[in-house]
């Protein structure tokens, strides 16, 4: 297809055969353009309403020490999801693994939702994990299978804009719900708010969109358009977080063992999916693929303890601690249209520096706002100012790894970041959590054993501040 097709598609093209080419609300598109903005939207509702809950879920099952579990496994399983669904999603299409992801959605709410212990709680997670990777790889492919190509940028706008007002309501009215009734109900009502979009997901998809079969001829034969992808290494990683989750939530011989194991499987088999040099940030690709681990895991890890400290030691409202995950929302997308707006100029390894920094200094309002006699509103704080220095630092560390990426490879790379970006989050996690109940081992207070912990999260904001300059365009792959 040249340039003037793409821009000017014809009628043949769109499989139209009027003047008017349909647009995303005609009768050819419309089913599947509400099903998927309104799973969308319903998705990210539940996303961003599950997170701030989670601490009072643990809390009245009796398992706040095994928290970073229930926050881990999801993280965890998304690393296996992702590889399964756009392996399945190159292979086959995406319609299986889309529909059976938000299915699967909905019926981990309500194992979630009926949780009578944590360990059912954490089961849930790692199912919803499952579910939302291959969500997540699939479907984008899916709004290629089912618009024509001139249709498909303004798709994926909608699908951005979907989570907008999700951002903004989604954890207010979560903890609301949970102050007032109680945390399952928010679970129940997630779950079947996303019931009937889910089975239209499956309706829509299941009817081959016009257009289909004659793009589907174009494409070469299965197994030239996607080799089989290291489904069990990705297993094993996934097993390997999830053992390391688990053991640091206590400090006998058995949980040591299942820290050593995790840890094992980690350090061997990471590597074969992550660029060469990545651990010893080597100049190019894998100090951006390296960076991306660094500053998701802190965040995450942020967006994970703080929110536990705020509910079950300083005793802060749930509608409130929603208040500030909207905030990060927020603050996140104003600043990444800041850095890609008004600081376009600016180098975007400096940037990722800048953000680094900022980041930084998040970890300081949360170590400060530890203690017993400074407002909590302290630590509250430091989750939008952590999300403002992601904003502006993780757009840039995309460009930076796509630009060291030939076209070729531009899958594999992303692949790489995403894989970097869930070990990133399940490692700085258990690393935090095991400072945490050292701590506390060791005779430390609750507040103390955090303010212990959350000081540790500057170690990866300053090493990113650091080897930035590593990953910058010029530098040598």
């Amino acid at each position: 297809m040249t340039a003037e097709q793409a821009v000017h598609p014809s009628p043949n093209d769109s499989g139209d055969t009027g003047d008017a080419l349909p647009g995303l609300f005609s009768r050819q598109h419309a089913a599947a353009t509400l099903t998927f903005a309104t799973v969308m939207f319903l998705t990210g509702f539940a996303a961003l309403a599950v997170v701030p809950t989670l601490p009072t879920a643990a809390e009245d099952l009796d398992g706040v020490p095994l928290f970073p579990l229930v926050a881990g496994s999801f993280v965890a399983a998304s690393l296996l999801g992702g590889v399964l669904g756009g392996h399945w999603a190159d292979r086959s299409g995406a319609r299986r693994p889309l529909a059976l992801g938000m299915v699967l959605s909905v019926v981990t709410l309500l194992v979630s939702a009926s949780s009578v212990s944590i360990w059912q709680l954490v089961v849930g997670r790692f199912v919803d994990g499952l579910a939302a990777g291959m969500v997540a790889v699939s479907v984008t492919t899916a709004i290629g299978q089912s618009y024509p190509e001139y249709l498909r940028p303004r798709m994926l706008a909608m699908m951005s804009a979907s989570w907008i007002i999700p951002s903004l309501v989604g954890p207010p009215i979560a903890g609301v719900v949970a102050e007032a009734w109680s945390w399952r109900v928010v679970f129940y009502g997630l779950a079947a708010l996303t019931a009937l979009p889910a089975v239209a997901l499956v309706a829509v998809l299941r009817r081959a969109p016009a257009g289909d079969a004659a793009r589907a001829a174009d494409l070469p034969p299965a197994e030239e358009r996607a080799s089989r992808p290291p489904l069990l290494v990705a297993a094993l990683l996934s097993l390997g977080a999830a053992l390391g989750q688990y053991g640091v939530s206590g400090w006998d011989t058995r949980h040591l063992l299942f820290v050593a194991a995790g840890v094992a499987l980690l350090v061997v088999f990471a590597p074969r999916l992550l660029p060469a040099g990545t651990w010893r940030s080597a100049r190019g690709l894998p100090t951006a693929v390296l960076l991306r681990g660094l500053t998701s895991g802190t965040y995450f890890t942020v967006e994970a303890l703080v929110p536990l400290m705020l509910i079950t030691e300083r005793r802060v409202a749930a509608v409130t601690v929603g208040v500030a995950f909207t905030a990060s929302a927020v603050l996140w997308a104003v600043a990444s249209w800041v850095q890609g707006k008004l600081l376009q100029d600016v180098a975007r390894h400096r940037l990722v520096t800048v953000g680094a920094l900022v980041m930084a200094a998040s970890v300081v309002f949360a170590v400060v706002g530890s203690f017993s006699g400074v407002s909590p509103l302290l630590a509250m704080a430091a989750m939008p100012l952590a999300a403002i220095g992601m904003g502006m630092l993780d757009p840039c560390v995309t460009v930076l790894s796509l630009s060291h990426s030939a076209p070729d490879r531009l899958g594999h790379t992303t692949s790489a970041m995403q894989t970097n970006m869930n070990l990133g989050q399940v490692v700085v996690l258990a690393f935090a959590t095991a400072v945490l109940n050292a701590g506390l081992a060791a005779g430390a207070s609750r507040l103390g054993g955090y303010a212990i912990a959350f000081s540790l999260l500057l170690v990866p904001t300053l090493l990113v501040a650091v080897l930035a300059v590593r990953a910058r365009k010029d530098a040598n792959p």
